[in-house]
């Protein structure tokens, strides 16, 4: 399998990753596999699940994750398959079960730490194990507000992995916890399917070279944005707003008061942090914003997008859209510029990649970390 090649004869120019790792079948599939199965993704947020018996499926990877809340309203997950003959037990992506996790097809049922109860005849099968023949659990952690879930059996750190790459981001992870996501309330949600590979749509909220040509609203806010600098670039760097903007909004009129807890110097400013493989934050000063990415084919990704706020200011029944109508712009924008992009994957024209200007050259380190995940 060919990688990117480490330059370009140009010292100004890097090569990408060749065309064919965003349409060949094999590659997503190694993807799902050594990359999405087996590193700690971002699955539900935690306030989706109200109490014990609520759920939620997700797909990761190649399997669909059960979310749930036992009597004790702990969080569990497993793998969202019936033990008896794998019929999917969960068909609905969020509900609420009374009792127990009942599989539709022959009525096996599992309690909400995934133990087998009940089936039809089971007094007569008494050799059968029921806790060896429970459900499958999946590891669990819980950061920032979210579910975070990982299907390896035997995950790697998550201190080592997700907050080190907040920490790595930021300076330290003290920067995205004075934020206080955790206790903040969801004001919108919106999801997104993407008709582009997964890599695509990473390498667009990565770079900020593109910002000035499909981002205006942004770029008013945000003005070093027009000269195409990435953030993200630096340790601790947050892009200030313009000062005519009174706030994070699609016209640069006033958001909300500023979340409690947040550092003076991160007032007025954007932080964007990227969370390999598949979470996305966007710190600001009244919310903050998290995609949640979900690759489900070579040429297809669903973007679960939150907004985040006080919880004073979504009770107040205030009206959000100014404020959320800047992001979903500029999710738009984005989408609409990785889907021009997936058909000429495909083409002779890119049989070998493109390049990476100055300012894109961290996206070669992007392209280094997904090739050495599949060099198994």
């Amino acid at each position: 399998m060919s990688t990117a090649a480490e330059s370009s004869p140009s010292t100004s120019l890097i090569a990408t990753l060749p065309g064919h790792w965003y349409t060949d079948p094999e590659v997503f599939r190694q993807e799902q596999e050594h990359i999405f199965e087996s590193m700690w993704c971002g699955a539900v947020r935690s306030a989706d699940l109200t109490g014990p018996g609520a759920f939620r499926t997700v797909r990761i990877g190649r399997e669909s994750v059960l979310v749930t809340r036992n009597r004790c309203g702990e969080l569990r997950a497993f793998l969202n398959v019936c033990r008896h003959r794998g019929a999917q037990l969960c068909t609905e992506e969020s509900g609420e079960v009374r009792r127990g996790l009942r599989c539709p097809y022959h009525a096996w049922t599992y309690d909400l730490d995934g133990r087998l109860v009940a089936a039809p005849n089971l007094r007569r099968m008494p050799d059968v194990d029921r806790a060896e023949r429970g459900l499958v659990p999946v590891s669990l952690r819980e950061w920032l507000g979210y579910v975070w879930v990982c299907l390896a059996e035997d995950p790697p750190s998550f201190e080592k992995t997700v907050v080190a790459a907040v920490a790595e981001r930021l300076g330290d992870t003290a920067a995205v916890e004075r934020y206080g996501a955790e206790g903040l309330a969801l004001g919108r949600r919106i999801s997104y399917d993407v008709r582009a590979n997964w890599k695509l749509v990473i390498e667009n909220f990565m770079e900020c070279y593109h910002c000035a040509t499909i981002h205006p609203e942004l770029t008013e806010v945000l003005p070093e944005f027009a000269d195409g600098v990435a953030a993200q670039y630096y340790v601790g760097h947050g892009a200030a707003f313009a000062e005519q903007a009174e706030g994070f909004t699609v016209d640069g009129g006033a958001g909300f008061g500023r979340i409690e807890g947040i550092a003076e110097e991160q007032d007025r400013r954007y932080y964007a942090i990227t969370v390999r493989p598949q979470v996305f934050l966007n710190l600001v000063p009244d919310h903050v914003i998290v995609h949640r990415m979900f690759p489900l084919a070579v040429d297809r990704t669903v973007v679960e997008c939150d907004w985040l706020y006080a919880p004073e200011v979504v009770e107040s029944g205030v009206d959000l859209s100014r404020s959320v109508e800047l992001f979903h712009r500029v999710n738009v924008q984005d989408f609409a510029a990785c889907e021009r992009t997936q058909p000429a994957m495909g083409s002779r024209a890119y049989r070998s990649g493109g390049v990476l200007v100055p300012s894109e050259h961290h996206l070669g380190d992007f392209h280094r970390w997904v090739a050495e995940h599949l060099a198994v």
